[in-house]
């Protein structure tokens, strides 16, 4: 075991989940999150190995046929996949590792790597979903109308998690998440790990 902590956070879409992340990175240097791979095309304002390696339908394949993810999955007729390589260069760096990934990546990263800690954010109610999606007003009636009924789905999972964050009040659900991993660093075996010479001093003494 490491002394960081691997996290994946799970969200429909919507429920705030990118905007939370991105808050908790900048107040929290010692954290970082782990930049997927996608076959979709990239969006106006982003950036290829910022936002997500951008990769050919081909290239996704050929990495999965070679076993390169931790977990990968088709979300809206496009693949997404973390690289197991990139997930554990950053945790040998000492960080803390956030996964922004559905349920289903969420549980294949659980059975590969035990230790790992799920969190998943709701929304305050569907209707406050649903007025989220429209306000960004980048998807057509019919968009939302899917995007709503997956978020039915990825919400019936909730109970997978460890952890669960309502995001209505976006300052406190940040707090929340802070505190969620403010806990995992301070258990007594990553504590133990952290520590080691000081803990081997007083147990010799």
């Amino acid at each position: 075991m490491i002394s960081s902590c691997l996290f994946t956070i799970s969200a429909p879409s919507g429920a705030g989940k990118t905007s939370l992340v991105k808050a908790l990175l900048e107040r929290n240097p010692l954290m970082d999150v782990c930049v997927s791979h996608a076959t979709r095309a990239m969006r106006p304002g982003e950036i290829d190995g910022l936002d997500y390696h951008f990769v050919s339908i081909e290239q996704f394949e050929a990495m999965v046929e070679q076993d390169e993810f931790l977990e990968h999955a088709k979300v809206f007729d496009n693949y997404y996949g973390t690289a197991q390589l990139s997930v554990e260069g950053l945790l040998s760096q000492g960080k803390n590792v956030i996964l922004e990934i559905d349920w289903q990546g969420a549980q294949q990263v659980k059975k590969k790597i035990p230790e790992t800690v799920p969190v998943f954010i709701l929304p305050p109610s569907r209707e406050t979903l649903r007025q989220r999606l429209t306000d960004r007003k980048t998807d057509d009636e019919s968009i939302i109308e899917r995007r709503m009924a997956d978020a039915d789905k990825e919400m019936s999972h909730y109970s997978d998690a460890d952890y669960l964050v309502i995001n209505d009040d976006f300052d406190q659900a940040l707090k929340e998440l802070e505190s969620i991993i403010c806990c995992q660093s301070l258990t007594l075996e990553r504590q133990m790990l952290r520590f080691a010479d000081l803990i081997a001093s007083i147990e010799h003494e």
